[in-house]
């Protein structure tokens, strides 16, 4: 019982929107709309109404999975003037025609994109304006921010408890199940599970001055289709002297070739009043592994506080940037996943790949200041 309430005042749950029927219109109808966005919505109590996608059947089986009318064009579900919020959960290149399509129909108020929002930081810009030049609310759908152990530490972190950052890690040995869209952009790594933790880093302490970054390809994906970003090491400098690097594996050892596996996403922040230890439970999906924090603060001595939970990130994390969404529309004001802020994410990543090819860290603003 100890436990549960040190987690609960950490504040790690999403706060839902006061009316939660708002009509949501879903778009895609893979894995991470059917078994995360629409479970993670039907836990909260949210509103999905009626779901398109590129494939009509698809779209009819995770439909009548989760009670849902099918549409079969995708336009015609944009033209669906009961539905204000479009909720996108389609490949990067595809995105961006839906997102100027919804803006395109004046009833549409707000929409989650998925990430990363386009291919790369300045088509993501082009989106960002368009949709606040409509004056529609638009999200991105960076859901590793509602973990529970990230954000129970970005709690520790603004509430002071940790003091100044110091140094700070995200070390991930994992093998993800790749999308068949990411052979043709030729994509591995650091747009599809970096970002999570590019973002992460951002979330915790603001956006970096510059990056510096290494990659190499994967030895096992490199066998089906090429890439550059398969296994990825990067460090973000801050002008405090804080230092955040990343370590993403994807290869993690021959463990699909005969030798055993050690899985697993750790993340460690060290501050100048406390520690904070982490691990992200995701590799172990579909097994619900909750993500779990343990912090010991200079204040209480050399002890440790292990707050528990029993939420996972996927997909119950999945809830709360829609929840986001709908509270900035209910309150008239910008999620804090908003695109505008997104776009600093982009450009991390951006420049993660710059740094790569050029062999120097790369300062944010020569992204960010670009024509």
């Amino acid at each position: 019982m100890r436990e549960r309430e040190q987690a609960d005042e950490l504040n790690f749950l999403p706060v839902p929107p006061r009316d939660c029927s708002v009509p949501i219109g879903c778009i895609g109808s893979g894995f991470i709309m059917s078994d995360c966005h629409l479970v993670s919505y039907r836990q909260q109590g949210l509103n999905p109404v009626a779901i398109a996608s590129r494939n009509p059947e698809h779209a009819r089986a995770v439909a009548a999975r989760h009670a849902l009318r099918p549409v079969v064009d995708v336009r015609d579900l944009l033209r669906d003037s009961s539905i204000p919020v479009i909720d996108i959960a389609v490949p990067p290149d595809i995105q961006p025609d839906i997102i100027r399509a919804a803006l395109e129909q004046p009833h549409i108020r707000g929409i989650l994109a998925q990430k990363p929002l386009a291919v790369d930081y300045r088509q993501a810009r082009e989106l960002v304006e368009a949709c606040e030049q409509a004056g529609v609310v638009l999200a991105v759908n960076q859901n590793m921010r509602y973990d529970q152990s990230v954000r129970a530490c970005q709690h520790l972190l603004t509430s002071g408890r940790l003091g100044d950052p110091v140094f700070a890690t995200i070390e991930m040995r994992a093998i993800p199940h790749w999308a068949p869209w990411q052979r043709r952009l030729h994509w591995l790594t650091l747009r599809i599970m970096s970002i999570h933790h590019l973002d992460t880093f951002r979330y915790w302490f603001g956006t970096p001055e510059r990056v510096f970054a290494s990659l190499r390809t994967d030895p096992r994906t490199a066998r089906d289709f090429p890439h550059d970003d398969g296994i990825c090491s990067y460090i973000l400098e801050y002008a405090s002297g804080l230092r955040a690097c990343g370590w993403d594996d994807v290869w993690a050892g021959p463990a699909r070739e005969g030798a055993a596996a050690d899985l697993g996403i750790r993340w460690r922040v060290e501050g100048t009043s406390g520690l904070a230890l982490g691990t992200i439970g995701w590799p172990e999906y579909p097994q619900r592994s909750p993500s779990t924090l343990d912090y010991s603060l200079c204040a209480d001595g050399p002890t440790w506080q292990r707050p528990r939970w029993k939420e996972v990130w996927f997909p119950d994390a999945f809830a709360g940037p829609m929840c986001e969404l709908l509270q900035a529309l209910e309150e008239g004001k910008q999620p804090h996943l908003n695109g505008r802020d997104n776009l600093e994410t982009m450009a991390l990543v951006d420049a993660c790949y710059q740094s790569a090819r050029e062999h120097r860290a790369i300062p944010l603003a020569e992204i960010l200041n670009a024509p």
